[in-house]
């Protein structure tokens, strides 16, 4: 709600109980923009007090326009449709409203609140490179971080990084028994995704000694001495397949062997891991380079997976946990939705949840935030509110201020993607893909093709990048999306280079008022506002209050909209109205002063999604 729908509500709110004489809460006072068919800036509902008035609903619009025009000076004029009370703010309000947001880069961003906030992103396995998956999942958390620090939060960002386990066994087996001394210089592949070469080559060697072992006789008896079932054998060796990796594989056996050595930090193995890891890590960062991301604190899974196990003893002395007989530890959830959870292994050893309650502890006392935003798939919304409502029953003190930013699968229109067939899109491809689209429409263009070369490819990476980080930050994170290189570079759709069009068309305006030395202060003589220009106005009005929804929802796709929705009334306004060939000066330093804060806020809009803006295109 911004300041002005704030100061319309009160007004409204005094005019129903001196003319009604019932007192009435501001805050339900409905105000709303105006739709563009009617006169004005601001509507307010009045059907919620007729009942007050025993008047018609038109008559009783009147009365509160007229007390609202008398009390409130910023307000030039008032009208009724159909029982709403349209309200026309006056031209001195918005003049001055213009000059603050021009001269305020900062516009819509606020001070710093001395309140901290952690947002967790990325998290990969180190048995493979970043994917499409986990673009999402990266450009989700960055802009959050990014929205969150403009209302005022200082932001920690983290990412805890699994680099242990079955998963990275099977790639440093894999190199181990195939690689013959190969490393990423020698094959002049990008670090991780040589990694990860050697994870797909695992799985295709145990989907060989698969299909070999199902020829077996031990197979085959398995299979005619199963449960009298209607299952076909093709069937039943598709369910079969963990079982067989974990009691009959020569490589599963292999693969647990490694990670037992590594338990026990094996020297051979742990200096495998520590290399095949670093050549991960090396890779991951050329990525997150590429995308415009970082991080203030990383965590490993090899640090903390063995953390929790003290808050278990301490659930269990609060009578939050329960010990069954076989020694294992559970938490009983049902009364909440929930179900038995167990927090601990009848051997002693942890589950996943254990190692989060430990982590989330850890991380608490570490980095004393009051808010902990985790930005991982809806494929994990059970675990999560398993982990906050056992955290909430230890009595944890940040256990309120824990969120989980869930978002849905992303696509491309081929299909889902999957890692162990090797049929995922790497970031590193999907990155490269979009820039070439972007430099393919370029060249159709020519619009940039006496820029220097530098110059050139600097703008070509921008616009390529804001066409790949705006398709996917402009979906609701909650929805599943699909994913289209070419309609993510569409000049004419919803997508970051149409926005980015329209800044750059701004950004000649203001290069040209440098040149011509333009006088902006006549501005403040225009007072014969076009619609154009008053759709605008209330477009950049609204701007703090979308920055301030868009954190509180952990939701960036409302400023990717919001900046669409701008740039799109800025296309209209810059199709129907002259700029620098206005009817009087005023107006043409109005309508310059007006594309300098346009532009200001499409940048900033954009900056907090993590998207710069070219100069050229």
């Amino acid at each position: 709600m911004s300041d002005i729908q704030i100061t319309l509500q009160n007004a409204v709110a005094q005019a129903v109980e001196h003319l009604y004489g019932t007192p009435t809460e501001s805050s339900k006072v409905l105000v709303n923009n105006t739709p563009p068919d009617f006169q004005g800036d601001y509507s307010v509902v009045i059907f919620p007090f007729v009942k007050l008035s025993k008047k018609s609903p038109d008559f009783t619009a009147g009365e509160i326009g007229a007390f609202v025009q008398e009390k409130v000076e910023l307000v030039k004029s008032w009208n009724v449709v159909k029982g709403f009370l349209n309200l026309e703010i006056s031209e001195i309000y918005w003049n001055s409203f213009l000059q603050s947001v021009a001269e305020n880069h900062h516009f819509g961003k606020k001070p710093f609140t001395g309140r901290k906030v952690m947002v967790e992103y990325s998290s990969p396995n180190t048995n493979k490179p970043l994917h499409l998956g986990h673009i999402r999942n990266i450009l989700l958390g960055w802009s959050c971080t990014k929205i969150l620090e403009a209302v005022g939060f200082e932001v920690i960002k983290t990412q805890i990084i699994n680099d242990r386990g079955v998963a990275i066994c099977k790639s440093m087996l894999s190199w181990k028994l195939f690689g013959e001394g190969k490393t990423p210089e020698s094959e002049g592949v990008k670090s991780d995704h040589f990694v990860g070469d050697w994870y797909v080559l695992f799985e295709q060697k145990s989907k060989e000694e698969y299909e070999q072992w199902q020829q077996s006789s031990i197979a085959k008896e398995l299979f005619n001495t199963r449960k009298k079932t209607e299952q076909t054998e093709k069937e039943f060796f598709k369910d079969f397949k963990n079982k067989w990796f974990n009691e009959y594989s020569k490589l599963g056996s292999e693969v647990r062997d490694m990670l037992l050595k590594w338990e026990s930090h094996d020297p051979e193995v742990m200096a495998l891991w520590k290399k095949m890891n670093n050549w991960v890590y090396q890779g991951f960062d050329q990525t997150y380079g590429d995308l415009g991301v970082s991080f203030d604190k990383l965590y490993y899974e090899s640090d903390t997976y063995l953390l929790g196990k003290d808050i278990v003893e301490q659930g269990l002395s609060k009578s939050v946990f329960y010990k069954k007989e076989d020694g294992s530890v559970w938490v009983d959830l049902t009364d909440a939705g929930l179900d038995h959870k167990v927090v601990l292994r009848s051997d002693g050893t942890s589950v996943y949840i254990t190692q989060d309650l430990g982590t989330a502890q850890m991380r608490y006392k570490e980095l004393g935030c009051e808010q902990f935003v985790y930005v991982v798939a809806d494929e994990q919304n059970y675990h999560f509110q398993v982990l906050f409502e056992t955290l909430k029953r230890l009595g944890e003190p940040y256990a309120g201020g824990l969120h989980h930013l869930s978002y849905g699968l992303v696509e491309l229109p081929t299909g889902r993607m999957k890692t162990r067939e090797g049929t995922v899109v790497d970031a590193d491809d999907l990155i490269a893909e979009v820039t070439r689209l972007a430099k393919e429409q370029s060249a159709e263009r020519g619009e940039i093709d006496g820029v220097a070369m530098a110059e050139k490819n600097e703008n070509l990476r921008r616009v390529g990048m804001g066409a790949l980080k705006f398709f996917i930050i402009k979906v609701h994170p909650k929805k599943k999306m699909i994913f289209n290189p070419e309609e993510s570079v569409d000049m004419q759709g919803q997508t970051g280079p149409y926005i980015q069009y329209s800044f750059v068309r701004i950004n000649g305006l203001m290069q040209r008022i440098e040149k011509e030395g333009v006088d902006l202060s006549m501005f403040a003589k225009y007072s014969d506002m076009k619609p154009q220009e008053k759709e605008l106005l209330v477009a950049l009005h609204e701007y703090p209050e979308i920055i301030q929804s868009a954190a509180d929802e952990f939701d960036p796709s409302l400023i990717a909209n919001y900046c669409y929705a701008l740039a799109k009334s800025y296309h209209r306004f810059w199709h129907d109205l002259s700029i620098f060939n206005a009817e009087t000066n005023e107006a043409k330093a109005f309508r310059l002063l007006l594309s300098k804060a346009v532009g200001q806020v499409l940048k900033s809009g954009m900056g907090l999604l993590g998207i710069e803006m070219p100069d050229r295109m």
